[in-house]
């Protein structure tokens, strides 16, 4: 049965995971990628709500390689309109943190040996850990773990795709029989993209990831889950590149939210997001 104490050791696991993935990356950065981003949509939903819910999202975004590896941390912060309300009521909406951390390790840097085949040129094991807090009724908590192999392919930019184990952990305080729960491990295919090309003189990049995450077990009412897919894409124009001939410094665009079964729901209001978006980026 999950217990509270498992709740809350969770953080000090995923920190303790990060250090240990991280512990190579002492040596030298040799490449880095930081971004202070801007998300906008009217059309966003959440289980058993009918509503469209407008979100306005501020996102932060680090990435960096080493000699053999790389890291990856993004932080998430949406704040939510009167259709999506706090856990205070009145007409103010929810506000959520939702951080991602990801550590690859290329192993064909780290043992001095050739994984290329076709067109993937490198593969690695990726571990990491997602965490969020939402002031919803629901009041979320959510703590996951993963780890699994990468293929990473030879494109301009970066193509990565994972076959990910994970676990998660959570809380429902909206009146459920089970607020807290561990649910059943389950796989995630993972596909994430960053591809820049040029159409005329303007220049593009085609951005994104997208999960596949199969059933977890019953939910907190003992209700079985389904299999989830959650996809955010984005076409981005990158307007200082055309301004001052800086390339990624000023990125916008447009994007889109694709979400079926979302958080593993089905058969209620609320759980499938069909979702354009205006975006932006700042990066340094």
């Amino acid at each position: 049965m999950y217990k509270m104490t498992k709740l809350r050791s969770l953080p000090a696991l995923a920190l303790a995971c990060a250090l240990v993935a991280t512990s190579g990356a002492s040596q030298a950065v040799t490449w880095s990628d930081t971004f202070v981003g801007y998300r906008h949509g009217s059309e966003f939903h959440e289980p058993n709500n009918p509503r469209d819910v407008e979100k306005h999202i501020v996102q932060f975004s680090h990435a960096s390689g080493y000699t053999m590896g790389q890291n990856f941390l993004n932080l998430d912060i949406f704040r939510s309109d009167e259709a999506d309300p706090t856990v205070r009521g009145g007409d103010k909406g929810a506000t959520e943190f939702y951080l991602v951390y990801r550590h690859q390790l290329h192993l064909g840097k780290a043992l001095g040996k050739r994984f290329a085949f076709g067109p993937v040129k490198e593969l690695a094991l990726t571990a990491g850990f997602d965490l969020n807090t939402k002031d919803s009724p629901v009041q979320p908590r959510k703590r996951v773990l993963v780890a699994g192999p990468t293929l990473k392919f030879d494109v301009p930019g970066f193509l990565d795709v994972s076959l990910l184990f994970g676990r998660e952990w959570n809380q429902n305080k909206l009146g459920s029989p089970k607020q807290r729960i561990a649910f059943d491990p389950q796989w995630i295919l993972n596909a994430a993209w960053g591809i820049p090309f040029t159409v005329g003189p303007v220049p593009l990049k085609f951005q994104g990831f997208a999960n596949h995450l199969s059933k977890r077990g019953e939910d907190y009412n003992g209700r079985k889950t389904k299999a989830e897919t959650l996809m955010r894409a984005a076409l981005m124009v990158d307007v200082g590149q055309m301004v001052s001939g800086r390339k990624n410094t000023f990125l916008m665009g447009v994007g889109y939210e694709y979400w079926r079964n979302k958080f593993g729901n089905h058969g209620i209001p609320g759980v499938e997001v069909d979702a354009p978006t205006f975006q932006a980026e700042w990066h340094f």
